[in-house]
């Protein structure tokens, strides 16, 4: 045991800070062995409450995982064994789960450690079942959040600021839609790989955003939530190493979050970028965000989407006062931006950094291409405050945060 019994309020504490860095990989563990991710859980959340009961009296284990992953297992065969409707199911799943437990009795550590490499096949099957395409956005990242983040239901709801009960009828209802759809706990086949990546990706993303631009509440910043996408983007970085559009997605969110604390005045409004106090960026985040750039870099010719915004928040990054601001990169940049995803928004942000490289008439010409399109397609990171933001760049919209009225 770890640190011996200590108050019930500390233990509580060390529960729940446990319970959010090793429950993805329990729950992965037993969705391996279930095939069913909700079963997983209730089984990973009977070990959670087991461990509220016992930890305060006994002590934290030596290996906190393993313990409760031996008692998710240990409540698999109890539920297998209840299934007479399902006597197959329950043969092979008592056979395999009675095996592991046998050997994990003798030592709990060891075999943690022993499954070690498959926990990590699992999670990345976890991933993917959680961000899978055919659920709704806000569903995608409701159940993220509550199988990946460790987050409880009333924490997502908190931090997105709505009912507890909305969040707990989409997890519920994303379940249920995975189930019937047949999308089981499994890898996205070779021709499905690009597409449900994405997925993931933009689920991971959209975190980030809403923790970095709020888009609702009187906060502009929810720095919770920007620490929970971050670590997400790194369980990821560990899972798939050789993607590139991983690497840069990790980039791109180390290097727009080490700004934060420079990003709001004392008077709690916005500060521009070129604005900022640049002695107030995290640093160490920085250097993080330009290593994963480089990674990023070298796994490919082609840099995707969020590489390419990485890139452009790298030159700013790496400008130590905004007259050191490489535009004429930012600007070559956003031109391949543009190709890549035919936004006007993204067109406008390269109108703004042409005109900051060569002047307002060379950025209003290079704007004519945005002043015909009909509608506005998408959003990218605004020049003026580095967040994501409808209203482009100036204007009399509030910068990093969604215009109640967009463009149609």
């Amino acid at each position: 045991m770890v640190g011996g019994v200590g108050t019930e309020q500390d233990v509580r504490r060390r529960v729940e800070a446990v319970w959010r860095i090793e429950s993805p990989r329990v729950v992965a563990a037993l969705a391996h062995v279930t095939r069913d991710v909700g079963l997983a859980e209730d089984f990973a959340q009977d070990a959670l409450v087991a461990a509220m009961e016992q930890w305060p009296v006994d002590g934290v284990p030596d290996n906190p995982g393993a313990w409760l992953l031996s008692v998710g297992r240990r409540r698999a065969i109890d539920w297998s064994r209840r299934q007479e409707t399902l006597a197959r199911k329950e043969v092979e799943l008592g056979r395999v789960l009675a095996l592991s437990l046998a050997s994990g009795e003798r030592s709990g550590i060891a075999d943690f450690e022993a499954v070690e490499e498959d926990i990590e096949d699992d999670l990345l099957r976890l991933v993917f079942t959680t961000c899978h395409p055919v659920l709704a956005p806000e569903a995608r990242v409701a159940l993220t959040l509550r199988l990946l983040g460790g987050l409880t239901t009333a924490e997502i709801a908190r931090a997105y600021l709505v009912p507890e009960a909305t969040v707990a009828q989409r997890i519920v209802r994303a379940k249920k839609k995975l189930t019937s759809a047949g999308a089981g706990f499994s890898s996205p086949l070779p021709s499905e790989f690009v597409e449900r990546l994405d997925s993931v990706l933009e689920v991971v993303y959209l975190v980030f955003n809403e923790g970095y631009s709020a888009t609702a509440g009187s906060d502009w910043l929810r720095p919770e939530l920007c620490h929970d996408a971050l670590r997400l983007g790194r369980v990821l970085s560990g899972l798939l190493p050789k993607e590139s559009e991983v690497w840069a997605l990790l980039a791109l969110m180390e290097i727009q979050s080490s700004r934060s604390r420079a990003r709001v005045g004392r008077d709690g409004e916005p500060v521009l970028l070129l604005d900022q106090d640049r002695g107030r960026w995290d640093w160490a985040a920085v250097g993080r965000g330009l290593a994963a750039l480089e990674k990023a870099e070298a796994l490919t010719d082609s840099l995707g989407v969020y590489g390419l915004q990485a890139a452009i928040a790298a030159c700013h990054a790496r400008a130590r006062t905004a007259e050191q601001t490489d535009w004429q990169r930012i600007a070559e940049l956003y031109g391949a931006l543009v190709v890549a995803t035919s936004s006007p928004v993204v067109e406008l942000n390269r109108a703004v950094a042409v005109s900051m490289a060569a002047g307002p008439e060379a950025g209003w010409q290079s704007s004519r291409v945005w002043r015909t399109r009909p509608r506005w397609r998408g959003t990218t990171s605004c020049p003026g405050c580095g967040a994501t933001c409808w209203s482009g760049w100036g204007g009399s919209r509030r910068h990093g945060r969604s215009s109640s009225v967009r463009p149609s």
